[in-house]
């Protein structure tokens, strides 16, 4: 394995898997900062949802050289060298980019822009703030079919690692929407049936008939939503037992879209 140094950078040639040249390339990549134009997708299915999904927006792939031999990480290698994609073998860059230790692929990619589809069904959630819950409702909402996201700021960042981390990749399938209010939201894509989930709601939602499209709404994960929130449609409650206060935001959203696809036969 012969190592030398290139423009201030180590650079290594080394055979990958499939006997393939690979680039060993450690650049000036950072901890991610809401302020970058770019993010990381850490793990070897994410990437690969990353390369299937938004390869247009694919900057680099990077994985460690002593890397885990897991079915997962032959499978994103043996993708990248399907689509072409080279990979940069950067030990020091992942390790001081991840966020766990047991980190050897990671994809590289820069921030992009979408709309959601005026005539599919949209899920709105108002403020959320927990990136894990984030991360979770993602990856539900695409397990049931619902790929279109509205988020009301003030919100957390849906391109921190740790979001994309939580969605297991699901967040490169989706259509997503940052809007100042719901005011803004509606503005655009209110000519639908709206349901906003409240725990002072006026029905149950085991008795919604959810009619399509509809624009489900779920409340901050400590708030909930405001009163006015009522008026938008027909507000819907989820009963619990008298043990607790409420579901937390990621349960309630994932009974809200089990009853709409059970409602909807």
């Amino acid at each position: 394995m012969e190592l030398s140094e290139v423009q201030g950078e180590r650079r290594q040639d080394i055979k990958g898997c499939h006997g393939k040249e690979i680039m060993m390339l450690d650049p000036r990549l950072k901890k991610y900062q809401k302020k970058f134009e770019y993010s990381y997708a850490f793990g070897p299915y994410p990437t690969m949802d990353l390369l299937n999904y938004q390869k247009d927006h694919l900057i680099k792939v990077l994985a460690k050289s002593k890397r885990d031999d897991s079915e997962g990480v032959n499978e994103a290698f043996d993708l990248c060298e399907d689509l072409n994609i080279p990979i940069e073998i950067a030990d020091r860059a992942i390790d001081k980019i991840a966020t766990k230790e047991n980190t050897y692929f990671v994809g590289v990619f820069e921030k992009y822009q979408s709309e959601l589809e005026p005539d599919a069904n949209h899920l709105v959630l108002v403020e959320p703030r927990n990136m894990g819950n984030l991360g979770t409702i993602i990856r539900t909402m695409v397990g049931f079919d619902v790929v279109n996201l509205a988020i009301i700021r003030p919100a957390t960042d849906i391109f921190d690692p740790m979001v994309i981390s939580s969605t297991m990749g699901a967040f490169f399938q989706i259509n997503f929407e940052y809007f100042e209010n719901i005011h803004e939201y509606i503005a655009k894509y209110g000519k639908r049936n709206i349901y906003p989930f409240m725990l002072d709601g006026a029905k149950d939602v085991r008795e919604v008939k959810f009619e399509e499209p509809f624009s489900m709404i779920q409340g901050n994960e400590s708030r909930g939503l405001p009163k006015e929130f009522g008026e938008l449609g027909q507000s819907i409650y989820i009963p619990n037992s008298d043990k607790i206060d409420s579901f937390n935001l990621s349960v309630a959203t994932a009974i809200g879209l089990w009853e709409a696809r059970r409602s909807d036969g």
